[in-house]
């Protein structure tokens, strides 16, 4: 059971610290002079602050280092000062820890996930989240370059390198919040008299034979429409490759010459000349 504990009166924002399930409330005090030590990285969090501001998240932070936790946890406080987010932040010293809590508390919206544990790897853990949850922003640290390949298989969001530079989470937490946003925009189409409604995060892909565009979700939908109609419905996550198929970009985990290959283990014919486009397009969106 979770009992918050209130230390004082919230000035700016207000930050939960969760450990292993035990909730500790602390205010936030929001200093103006602080983030603003580089004028692009403050004017997107600006930015981010107009569109989502005063906005909750979840936000767990797993390593098997106490130091580091509490390191990344200190950021993500000031992050969320700064951006007049309320954060309840959960700390979690292993993936199996992070996993008993997770299976009573499965609404987390971003994950700072450390890839070098003892026991179960980062790597590990999120591919056994992403068998049911693929909204999760899931943001790898790492002291190790080696791992970046990984990322794919479980559309990670970042890789961050540590030592974790301020500035650096910052901008990468306004993307996740951002994603988080994108994630509740829905498509709606009439179907044989029916509305239907499709949340646009679970497109994985789009392809067209003659008059109909299929849909691409855990089904598939078909609907009378070109591809072009579709495509200016959708935003950067997805690309045209070629005149018939729209892709995921968020949910490629590998590219070839011929094919793209899905996370779900779905291949997709790619188009002659399509290859350098879909890596371009994967490489701007990270």
């Amino acid at each position: 059971m979770s009992i918050p504990v209130p230390v004082t009166e919230a000035i700016q924002s207000s930050l939960f610290l969760q450990n292993h399930c035990r909730t500790i409330l602390f205010e936030i005090y929001f200093h103006p002079g602080f983030g603003m030590l580089e004028y692009k990285a403050a004017k997107n969090r600006n930015d981010c602050r107009k569109e989502n501001e005063n906005m909750n998240y979840k936000i767990a932070i797993c390593d098997d280092c106490a130091a580091d936790r509490q390191y990344i946890s200190d950021l993500v406080s000031r992050w969320a000062a700064n951006t007049a987010h309320n954060v309840q932040i959960s700390l979690f010293s292993s993936g199996e820890n992070f996993l008993f809590c997770y299976a009573e508390e499965n609404d987390f919206d971003i994950l700072l996930l450390d890839i070098e544990m003892d026991q179960m790897d980062g790597v590990t853990m999120a591919k056994q989240l992403r068998k049911d949850n693929d909204t999760l922003q899931i943001i790898f640290i790492t002291g190790y370059s080696d791992y970046i390949s990984e990322g794919y298989e479980v559309a990670a969001l970042h890789y961050l390198m540590k030592p974790v530079k301020e500035e650096k989470l910052s901008s990468v937490l306004d993307r996740a919040v951002e994603k988080l946003a994108k994630n509740e925009r829905i498509l709606n189409f009439e179907l044989n008299g029916e509305m239907i409604r499709i949340p646009v995060y679970q497109i994985r892909y789009a392809d067209v034979y003659g008059n109909y565009v299929t849909i691409h979700t855990s089904e598939a939908l078909k609907i009378k429409m070109t591809l072009g109609e579709l495509e200016k419905e959708l935003d950067e996550r997805f690309y045209r490759a070629g005149r018939s198929v729209i892709v995921n970009l968020t949910l490629i985990s590998r590219v070839t010459k011929t094919e793209i290959r899905l996370n779900d283990g779905t291949t997709i014919p790619l188009p002659r000349g399509a290859y350098d486009g879909v890596n371009r397009a994967i490489i701007n969106m990270r």
